[in-house]
């Protein structure tokens, strides 16, 4: 079955940097665009970053571009986020997310805290 499990959040001070993790299993990564999406308290879910199968496509939030880096390492089935001169609103949790034959699929989510 097809699993997402992310990783690499926590407390960062404003402007610091984290790198998020996601490992993917049950389905052909590398044939599959990943997106990553986050969720603030008290506000919907919302695209963060895509990439397509094979990498060579990225789009990004408004609110991210510049500062935020999405890649992926098919060889690893994983896909990353790395977050750098983070800001008090980025603080979400982040979840990584896969269309499989039809179906949405998303990860536990991991904690991303922004705060001095």
């Amino acid at each position: 079955q097809v699993q997402l499990v992310e990783s690499g959040g926590g407390l960062v001070q404003p402007g610091g940097s984290l790198r998020l993790s996601c490992a993917a299993s049950g389905f052909t990564f590398s044939s599959h665009a990943m997106r990553w999406y986050r969720q603030a308290p008290g506000k919907e879910r919302e695209l963060v970053a895509g990439i397509s199968s094979a990498g060579g496509s990225t789009n990004y939030a408004d609110s991210v571009k510049g500062r935020f880096t999405i890649s992926r390492d098919n060889a690893r089935n994983t896909v990353y986020l790395q977050m750098n001169s983070l800001k008090p609103e980025d603080t979400a949790v982040y979840y990584c997310y896969v269309n499989y034959r039809w179906a949405d699929y998303w990860g536990q989510g991991t904690q991303v805290t922004v705060s001095s």
